[in-house]
């Protein structure tokens, strides 16, 4: 006959086991939620802007040089370039009639070299208004009535082709709001336009630039060297995926439903060129031998491995972030010129061995958040030091990051868009002004002779010059 007492230890013991299991997967929630508490944007792909004021507080000041502040002996002075003669509108000459010191007269004195100075000046602003009387007229015979056509070159609404390419200026590359882009156009210019008019005069500018947007788009395309990325957009309070586009020549933006792998491959349509993106595995059907994994990216994930409180983990962050920072420097030897190439691809070479080794390591850890990690980068082997082999390609994605910032900005200020019209609106003129100013070209110009093609059914003027 089984004793009571065995019976009661024996239940009493699957109970202690039932409990430790919870008490196991409380600890492990308790540091998973510890470890999102401790995240910030030195550990992980969180903004900077995100960080808490203690954690701005935390972040490592970078060592001073020891320097005082402003131009440094043998710097080389930035003066301003006087306007060209022909452009100077009004000269004035004087003369100075007595010594500034002892008052004596200067008529018959040593005639020096002047000493010029040009004064700016903005002339009072009289914006042209065109009055068309269109004549009507109805027919005797079928009683329709027949309006006169405007001439050519002026288009449906309220704006002209300059007034149009200015408020592309202050709504698409310098992010005013419309409320306040309606108020500086009626106190600067003595424009009265409405809320409404103003968002049709975006769709019409959206209109105009959709051949240049288009042209960036296979110049980006083409490149043999591109940066991916994506952030979040929103359309009428509702999810939308933000798409950046990046070469040397062209920036193009591009606004989906979602950030999923069947929307980049009809973003960026050809698999051409080496791609330079994270690790999302919306890219994978990118081949891996024609990618390069953003370096910074993975650095942030060494720098929450040392943060952690697994010795094994912390020492294997160190280890990794030692070998990181290792060939990171040769790379910016070499791209300084104080470094070459060959030496850059033989310490390649030497750490590499030592890399995939620590991260073999991390796996077999078997650490949740690390284990994990570690194997998605040891798949992404071939992906992770093409920059230092192949010319035009970097070791992170801070090229698409900082193009993609001002949009980011835009939509803090803007709430994203509340119309297809708007998405398209955003997409273009953000790209035709990233990439205007990739070649030093003037952004409002391009605008006006953009928007006087539209009005004339002419051809888009070419966004990118011919021997970029």
């Amino acid at each position: 006959m089984e004793d009571p007492r065995d019976a009661r230890i024996a239940q009493l013991e699957a109970i202690v086991a039932e409990q430790q299991k919870t008490i196991e997967k409380l600890l492990a929630r308790i540091a998973d939620l510890e470890a999102r508490l401790n995240q910030s944007s030195r550990n992980s792909s969180k903004p900077p802007s995100s960080d808490s004021p203690a954690q701005r507080q935390a972040r490592p000041d970078k060592p001073g040089s020891g320097r005082k502040r402003g131009g440094q002996p043998g710097h080389r002075g930035h003066e301003r370039t006087l306007v060209p003669p022909e452009r100077v509108d009004r000269r004035i000459a004087r003369e100075p009639t007595r010594c500034r010191r002892c008052n004596e007269d200067l008529c018959n004195a040593e005639r020096l070299e002047p000493l010029i100075r040009q004064v700016a000046e903005i002339p009072a602003v009289l914006v042209h208004v065109t009055e068309l009387a269109l004549g009507r007229r109805r027919c005797h015979r079928c009683s329709t009535v027949t309006c006169a056509q405007p001439p050519p070159g002026v288009g449906p609404g309220m704006c002209g082709p300059r007034l149009m390419a200015l408020v592309g200026l202050l709504t698409g590359a310098y992010h005013l709001s419309r409320r306040s882009t309606v108020a500086l156009l009626r106190d600067v210019l003595g424009v009265d336009i409405s809320l409404g008019c103003l968002s049709q005069t975006e769709g019409k500018i959206a209109n105009a630039l959709a051949v240049p947007h288009k042209e960036a788009l296979g110049h980006a395309r083409a490149a043999g060297a591109k940066n991916l990325d994506a952030t979040t957009w929103a359309r009428s309070g509702q999810y939308r995926a933000l798409w950046v586009l990046a070469c040397s020549a062209a920036t193009v933006f591009s606004i989906s439903a979602d950030a999923t792998a069947s929307a980049v491959r009809r973003f960026v349509r050809f698999t051409r060129g080496v791609l330079m993106s994270d690790r999302g595995s919306q890219f994978g059907f990118w081949a891996m031998n024609k990618r390069q994994i953003c370096w910074a990216h993975l650095i942030r994930k060494f720098v929450a491995f040392t943060e952690s409180n697994d010795a094994r983990v912390k020492l294997l962050g160190e280890n990794l972030l030692v070998l990181a920072r290792a060939h990171l420097s040769a790379w910016h030897d070499a791209r300084d010129g104080t470094g070459s190439r060959a030496d850059l691809q033989r310490l390649v070479h030497s750490l590499e061995h030592y890399f995939i080794a620590h991260l073999e390591r991390g796996m077999a850890l078997q650490v949740r958040g690390v284990s994990g990690v570690c194997q998605n980068i040891l798949d992404h082997r071939e992906a992770l030091f093409t920059y230092a082999f192949v010319d035009g390609v970097e070791p992170t994605n801070n090229h698409a990051e900082r193009e993609i910032r001002g949009f980011v900005l835009w939509r803090k200020q803007s709430f994203g868009t509340q119309s297809e019209r708007g998405d398209r609106y955003a997409e273009r003129v953000m790209t035709v002004v990233h990439t205007l100013r990739k070649h030093d070209r003037n952004v409002f110009s391009f605008l006006v002779d953009a928007c006087a093609a539209f009005v004339l059914g002419n051809p888009a003027p070419s966004l990118i010059p011919a021997d970029a």
